[in-house]
């Protein structure tokens, strides 16, 4: 079992006294953390206000040289990021094998490349001026993470913020901090200066991420998380008016027309709903098919999630593996007791799974429901958990109507192969990333966020450097060799 302690100003702080994190599949304690209280909070925030300075005063080309070397610190130890993340998040070692670690180099390596675009402008004003603007960074950045992908959503704004000057504290979530703090060891090792990048842990979701939220230094707050939580970060960045930008829940819809190329549009099903065991904001619970191909899809659907492989998330044959924790798995099963009492249909799974050697772990079974009203609270509500509903329509006003019929508005999905069709659903979707026929591509070069309570602001992309990471200055020279006097 590892030992971490806090990452302040470039040294290993012990506070004295720690918590366990443990592997949801098994409930083993892998690791010891400190615990973070106001002193190291205020400490870190005042290590990245001093770095601040001499951090933005350095050039793209030497902070992307640095990040380079980041990128190639984590590919250096790519299987060890890869256990450590499955076992502290529950999830299957082949996904974080294949796609969250190299998704996590791909964020370092771009930005790294990226941040000299980070270009003003020049604009024509009247008479004799040269105005133009510049961007720069904001200063200290405050960033929490969720516990789902904790190494990718750590370096999508890590990789950013930093590129472009800003300094950082990183708040991981409680129950996976260890990737973070590995990657701190990293980010030493690359060169990074002391202070420009902080780790602090603690095991309340909200101690260290309330005083974090609320420093006055913090000149900038970055959230991914549930809704509710996005909401109190509002409220607590806004008593010293720090921007906010926010990455939040959802309700995918994921429409699948007659004409769709039916197994590439069944085995992207299969995987926006039980990769990462359901627990995305990205997934697509919502499953709505037209009606002449309805009955087909469902049967095939449910005769493949039925076929999964549960097991042991380390086991490279696994498919499916654990919940992350006690709550995820109650609130799957309260959300599933709700759907039967309102009158849908169990097509598979519904149970969570306590016979050897699952009762050591929150394994739930994929599940598949259908006859889902839209009303009721398995339809409206985020899970995080593996529960499709499946559903018919008919024609693309009522799938446009049916997609939209949600609070949230993060991603959707189109499936059909007549692309004016595609194109005239996606322009009328109400969410901030649509595919067409294809699901959960999130290319570190494109924007990533969502619409109504899914939050706001993108992530990724030149986007992410332009709104979330710089503000603008105006500067406007006077080029007039005549002499101006207001008062006579």
């Amino acid at each position: 079992m590892q030992t971490y302690r806090l990452y302040i100003d470039g040294e290993w702080i012990d506070t004295g006294t720690r918590y366990e994190v443990r592997n949801p599949a098994n409930g083993e304690a892998i690791a010891e953390c400190a615990v973070a209280g106001e002193a190291e909070l205020n400490a870190a925030v005042d290590a990245a206000a001093r770095a601040f300075p001499e951090w933005a005063a350095r050039s793209y080309e030497e902070r992307g040289e640095l990040l380079r070397a980041v990128a190639q610190g984590i590919k250096a130890r790519y299987e060890e990021f890869a256990l450590a993340e499955t076992q502290e998040t529950g999830r299957c070692l082949r996904e974080t094998l294949a796609h969250d670690i190299p998704a996590a180099i791909a964020v370092f390596e771009y930005f790294a490349g990226i941040a000299p675009a980070t270009l003003g402008e020049t604009i024509p004003v009247p008479g004799m001026y040269l105005n133009y603007t510049r961007r720069e960074p904001y200063g200290v950045v405050g960033a929490i993470t969720p516990w789902n992908f904790p190494l990718w959503l750590a370096a999508i704004k890590i990789a950013p913020a930093l590129a472009v000057g800003n300094t950082m504290v990183l708040k991981p979530a409680p129950t996976t901090p260890i990737t973070a703090l590995m990657l701190a060891e990293v980010m030493h090792q690359a060169g990074i200066p002391a202070g420009v990048f902080n780790v602090l842990t603690d095991p309340t979701p909200a101690t260290i991420g309330d005083l974090l939220t609320r420093h006055p230094k913090v000149r900038k707050v970055s959230f991914t998380g549930s809704t509710a939580v996005g909401v109190r970060v509002m409220q607590n960045a806004a008593t010293h008016i720090a921007p906010v930008s926010l990455e939040l829940g959802g309700k995918s819809p994921f429409l699948v027309f007659a004409d769709a190329d039916f197994d590439r549009a069944l085995a992207h099903a299969l995987l926006a709903n039980y990769f990462a065991q359901g627990q995305m904001c990205t997934a697509a619970t919502r499953i709505f098919v037209e009606r002449p191909l309805y009955e087909r899809f469902r049967d095939a659907f449910v005769a493949r999630a039925q076929r999964l492989q549960i097991g042991d998330p380390l086991d490279p044959t696994t498919e499916f593996a654990t919940l992350h924790k006690r709550e995820q798995l109650e609130k799957t099963e309260f959300y599933v007791r709700a759907a039967l009492e309102e009158g849908a249909k169990l097509l598979a799974g519904g149970r969570r799974l306590t016979e050897p050697p699952f009762d050591k772990g929150f394994y739930f079974a994929p599940t598949v429901l259908e006859e889902v009203q839209p009303t009721m609270r398995v339809a409206c509500d985020e899970i995080f958990g593996p529960v499709a509903m499946l559903m018919p329509f008919e024609g693309e006003a009522e799938a446009v109507r049916l997609a939209n019929n949600t609070d949230y508005g993060l991603a959707a999905g189109v499936w059909t192969q007549d692309i004016g069709k595609a194109l005239r659903v996606a322009h009328q979707i109400e969410a901030g990333k649509v595919w067409v026929n294809c699901y959960n591509m999130i290319p570190p070069q494109a924007p990533y966020g969502g619409y109504k309570l899914s939050g706001f602001g993108r992530e990724l992309g030149l986007h992410c450097l332009l709104d979330l990471y710089t503000q603008v200055k105006n500067v406007q020279v006077d080029l007039s060799p005549d002499y101006f006097e207001w008062f006579g």
